[in-house]
Formats: structure tokens, C-alpha cells, sequence
């Protein structure tokens, strides 16, 4: 059964009125839910999976997905309470949960990926479908990726504060209430990076959806990092983790820590990006996956 018509989330007629390729997009209904997916690229080249991090949409691969589309068929969904995508279930906010969604989507849409890479959170939900069997890529790769707990006390202090955040009705609507660009570009500058001003734009535009908010919240107030980064030596699959040299938000060493856990993986270090160094530069991140897909046998 289909999610009812919430007015606090994100509107596709209203915050989606002039979305980043636009024409790109189209809704699926999938494993109970309506799902904003964007797909770029020929139907006849090998398909590739794109999933964004916490509190972003399929607005975070604008300028990648299109470089990629020339080598690939990109699929970018927004992932569950993220843009204009319907939330799951209180119940099945976690990792576990969000990647059995996920999965669901993939079936339904009937292009199972060669290559699946994804943002900080989106590359753990990517690491715990290849764990449960559910996706089988020939490449993972992680942007940044959210492959280990947070480091000391922060581990405990972070996922509880958000978890007391989500439960609080109020607090998604204070956020959205105090959202401007200012606001918005501090927290991406907090990140180490730095965007255009249609950038900093796309995100206040989803921060200030109550409903966007609390799916955010939601997702980092039930996983368990700790469980994934215990799983990692299971994980066969042959792993790319791209790292921002001044992330500030998951340290570039960490990169390091989680490859020696991994049977098959490099770590592709890009200096003087952030965080976010997709969309800072996406035409360097593209020539490194690009490069280790050819490696691999992908590419020709």
C-alpha cells in the first residue's frame, strides 16, 4: 500500500518545479513506496547505480551522472524520505531495512548493476546489499564512504542525538523553519566543501521540507555502523573507496582503516575536495571510477 499524500515533504510540482535534468526523471512504485528515480545514459550500455548520502537527493550526482552516462546506464533513485521519495515504515529505518528497499527497487526495475557506487551513507547501504546477497556488482565504489563508526564518544553521543531528534514531532519543522541559503551553506561548508550557488540552492530547497528532515533524521538515528564495519571482511566484492582529502565530516584515514578490513580494495585519494567532492569536481571523480571500471573489465 502506497504512502498517503504527506504536505511536509518535498513537492515534485514545487521544490522539483526546476530539478536538475528534469527530463531525466520518472516515479516507480516499488517495495511499497512511490520512487523518484532518475536514469541518464543508453539502455544497451552496462548499468550503473548511483545512491546519494544522508540528506541529499538525486540532485548530488548533477554533474556526474551525465559524464558517467557516457559510459554507462546510470540509475539514481532518492532513497526512502529523501526528495521525492515516500518514507518507510518507523520499523524499518536502519540499514537492514533501507537496503531490502532498495533492493526491491532494483528488481522491480529490472537492471541489476555492474557497477554500483554511492555517497557516504548510500555506500553502506550499497556494502550491506552485496553483504546479504541482494546486489552482486562486478565494482563497489564508495564516495566518502560511511563504512565505519564515528570515532571515540561520538560513535554513542551521534546517533543517539538524532534518534531523540527524530522522535520529537517538532524538530524537523524548527529545522525547516530556520533553513535558509546561509544556513544551508554553513553545513556544506562544514563538510569541507564548497558548491556553486545552485548547489547550496538544491539543499536549502530540500532542508526546508519538514518531511525531507525527518527522513534524514530517521536514517542517522537507527543504523548500526558498528554491525557493517564488523561484516567488512565478508564483503567479496571488489571495492573503490574514493576519498575528499579535507572531508571533515568522515576523516580521509578512515578510508584506510576500512580498506585493510576489505579482501579486494584501494582507496583513490582526491586532494582539496570535501565531503562532497562529487559535486565539487565531478569530472575528477568521474576519470578515477571510470579508470578502476576499465581495470576490472568493465570498460573496454
Amino acid at each position: 500500500m502506497l504512502k498517503p499524500f504527506d504536505p511536509d515533504r518535498p513537492d515534485w510540482e514545487r521544490e522539483g518545479r526546476d530539478w536538475p535534468h528534469r527530463a531525466a526523471s520518472r516515479f516507480v512504485e516499488a517495495a511499497g513506496l512511490r520512487w523518484h528515480v532518475q536514469e541518464f545514459g543508453s539502455p544497451d550500455a552496462p548499468t550503473l547505480l548511483l545512491l546519494h548520502g544522508t540528506g541529499a537527493a538525486t540532485h548530488s550526482w548533477r554533474g556526474l551522472a551525465p559524464l558517467l552516462a557516457r559510459d554507462f546506464f546510470v540509475i539514481a533513485p532518492d532513497l526512502p524520505g529523501h526528495g521525492f521519495t515516500d518514507p518507510l515504515a518507523d520499523s524499518d529505518l536502519s540499514l537492514p531495512g533501507m537496503a531490502r528497499a532498495v533492493a526491491g527497487l532494483v528488481a522491480a526495475l529490472g537492471r541489476p548493476p555492474v557497477l554500483a557506487a554511492g555517497h557516504s551513507a548510500g555506500a553502506a547501504v550499497l556494502a550491506r546489499m552485496c553483504l546479504d546477497g541482494t546486489l552482486a556488482p562486478r565494482l563497489l565504489a564508495a564516495f566518502n564512504g560511511a563504512l565505519a563508526p564515528l570515532p571515540g564518544a561520538a560513535n554513542l553521543l551521534f546517533p543517539s542525538m538524532a534518534r531523540l531528534l527524530f522522535l520529537n514531532p517538532f524538530t524537523p519543522k524548527i529545522f525547516a523553519w530556520t533553513a535558509d541559503r546561509s544556513a544551508a551553506k554553513r553545513l556544506i561548508e562544514g563538510t569541507g566543501s564548497r558548491l556553486d550557488p545552485q548547489g547550496v540552492e538544491l539543499y536549502r530547497r530540500l532542508f526546508a521540507r519538514a518531511g525531507h528532515v525527518r527522513g534524514a533524521l530517521g536514517m542517522m538515528a537507527n543504523w548500526d555502523l558498528a554491525g557493517l564495519h564488523g561484516a567488512l571482511p565478508g564483503l567479496a566484492t571488489r571495492t573503490l573507496l574514493i576519498v575528499g582529502g579535507d572531508d571533515r565530516a568522515i576523516l580521509p584515514d578512515t578510508a584506510f582503516t576500512v580498506r585493510d578490513r576489505l579482501p579486494d580494495a584501494r582507496v583513490a585519494l582526491i586532494r582539496r575536495l570535501g565531503h562532497l567532492a562529487h559535486e565539487e569536481d565531478p569530472e575528477r571523480v568521474a576519470a578515477v571510477l571510470c579508470e578502476e571500471a576499465r581495470s576490472v573489465g568493465i570498460l573496454a
